[in-house]
């Protein structure tokens, strides 16, 4: 599984993210490569929100190894992050 986060790096949300993400890595024993940051206004960040329907931002979108669609979370309301560090251990 792969968890890839797409968010705005400055906006009203950011601090909000990127605390949360900071908190996931240091309280989980999350595996890094199967966590990914991506800037939304990015050409990844685009074609990623395009691919999964994203409308709002931040999101928290969860796919197999190979892009299929798993879960996600969009919005402000971050999810628990016990839910989101489960997607990110290598099994």
């Amino acid at each position: 599984m792969k968890v890839l986060v797409l968010y705005r790096p400055y906006s009203e949300h950011a601090r909000k993210v990127e605390e949360f993400l900071h908190d996931l890595q240091r309280q989980h024993d999350v595996d890094q490569k199967n966590l990914k940051v991506i800037d939304i206004d990015s050409r990844d960040g685009i074609s990623m929100a395009s691919l999964y329907d994203v409308m709002t931002t931040p999101a928290i979108i969860v796919t197999t190894d190979v892009g299929g669609y798993v879960t996600s979370w969009n919005g402000p309301e971050l999810p628990l992050m016990r839910d989101v560090a489960i997607y990110t251990f290598t099994r």
